[in-house]
């Protein structure tokens, strides 16, 4: 094993004993029915509801605009509440470990047990220590009022709640990953925030302006209403200043576009060296590494967002600051949003119209986006233990090889399928947010190409439990 390994195992071993004061939900010992699955995972998204609407006890009146207005949708957070970090401190923590990983830093064996383990605890303390220091410099930055004004008792209950809420979330999605619900409480939770968004922005019934919010009510309320009904239809398919039809049709032709992916695979012939003439394929999706690189690219895109204009608010008038984001205090819903800088070229632009009067902007959003999604669903492949070699090292176990080929036939095609398809579905990932991004989807297109995933990724689980179930 080089040095370098040797020295990275050592260093994550001395932080054994801080791992074990962690809590954590231990695995099943006996298989769990699909009514009980079903019955946690109602459990744990109650809990995140419930928490998403508890205030934080001792914050003042919300200060400011939003600096996570922009990527709350995705991680799962709710402004004032006790999911106010949502799942930030756990993607964040992902991130990091990812790269680390990617880079050799931490080189442990992901297919030994106690080196994928260590990775699981350490990445997981990793995530409580970053939901802490989120949460401190969330208070410090002014976010709940002014820190003179709070005083220091509160500021200390502040924090700690926002630390308990990150324990709780690490928790949450442990019960789900261990095997005791369906799927995973991370995406279950973003699922949530999606669907809340598109429903509350199709039907609210609250005014904006001299209309009303939802886009359908919105169109209900001027066809009735509005003498003109060209004019009516006009502004109920083309407003700018809120969500409207043709955003409504985005939503749903993404959706669309989305599922239709979902079916793109690749199939590799193999059989089993015991059994005489069996034939079966192992499919390996376009979409091969799920959700992943599109959380960890919003996990880097909401945190330097979050550094950028929370630096600029204080320091504005610094280089490197100003290189990082220059925020404009102009309000869109609300919100003040980056104008130049680092923060402004990774978000994205406001329409196709922006593509044309800033296309360096457009050039490099496009570019930063597919090259990240790539970079991600590379690495991923070998961290979470779907790389060639672990695949091939579970069909060899169960006694597959390639059809009219040999073990080393099936490894050469595994190789040419996953190191192909890893990238390239990443690249798909983001070239889908580009699109629906452009055509003003409501919920982002990060949110929708999410929440579309694992609604499929849920049914297929759904599906295999089923069949589980009724095999026994």
């Amino acid at each position: 094993m080089p040095k370098a390994a040797t020295l990275s195992k050592r260093v994550l071993k001395s932080l054994e004993p801080l791992m074990g004061v962690v809590p954590e939900v231990p695995h099943p010992v006996n298989p769990i029915g699909l009514k009980d699955k079903m019955m946690w995972t109602v459990i744990v998204l109650l809990l995140y509801l419930v928490c998403s609407q508890i205030p934080l006890y001792g914050i003042q009146k919300m200060a400011g605009d939003d600096p996570l207005y922009w990527t709350r949708v995705i991680l799962a957070s709710n402004r004032g509440t006790l999911m106010e970090l949502g799942i930030s401190p756990i993607i964040t923590a992902g991130m990091i470990m990812q790269l680390l990983a990617g880079a050799k830093i931490i080189d442990l064996e992901m297919s030994e047990d106690d080196d994928k383990n260590l990775f699981e605890k350490s990445q997981k303390l990793l995530a409580l220590v970053i939901g802490f220091l989120e949460a401190i410099v969330y208070v410090w930055s002014g976010m709940y009022g002014d820190v003179a004004t709070i005083g220091a008792v509160n500021c200390v209950i502040i924090v700690l709640q926002l630390t308990f809420a990150a324990i709780l979330v690490t928790l949450l999605d442990e019960i789900l990953s261990n095997g005791y619900g369906m799927g995973s409480a991370i995406s279950m939770f973003i699922a949530t925030n999606v669907c809340e968004e598109i429903m509350w922005k199709t039907f609210s019934p609250m005014p904006y302006g001299n209309e009303y919010e939802g886009a359908i009510t919105n169109f209900v309320y001027l066809m009735v209403f509005r003498s003109n009904k060209l004019a009516a239809i006009q502004g109920a398919f083309y407003r700018d200043f809120g969500p409207n039809i043709n955003n409504l049709l985005a939503t749903i032709f993404v959706f669309l576009l989305v599922v239709y992916f979902q079916g793109f695979q690749k199939d590799i012939a193999i059989h089993n060296k015991g059994q005489k003439g069996s034939i079966s394929n192992h499919s390996i999706k376009l979409f091969y590494t799920s959700n992943m690189p599109i959380i960890l690219m919003s996990a880097l895109i909401s945190n330097i967002f979050f550094l950028s204009k929370t630096l600029y608010k204080s320091f504005g008038s610094f280089f490197l600051v100003r290189w990082l984001g220059r925020w404009k205090e102009a309000s869109i819903g609300g919100q003040s949003y980056p104008v130049s800088g680092l923060a402004y070229y990774i978000s994205p632009p406001q329409n196709l119209g922006s593509m044309i009067t800033d296309p360096l902007h457009g050039v490099i959003y496009i570019l930063f986006i597919v090259i990240a999604c790539a970079i991600f669903s590379k690495t991923w492949t070998e961290i979470g233990g779907s790389d060639s070699q672990k695949v091939y090292e579970q069909l060899k176990s169960q006694g597959q090889t390639a059809y009219g080929g040999s073990d080393k036939q099936l490894r050469k095609r595994l190789d040419q399928t996953i190191n192909l398809v890893a990238p390239l579905g990443g690249i798909c990932v983001g070239l889908l947010t580009i699109v629906a991004d452009f055509l003003g989807a409501i919920g982002s297109g990060t949110g929708i190409l999410l929440t579309c995933n694992i609604i499929y990724e849920l049914y297929e689980g759904y599906k295999q439990e089923t069949r589980r179930t009724m095999g026994r």
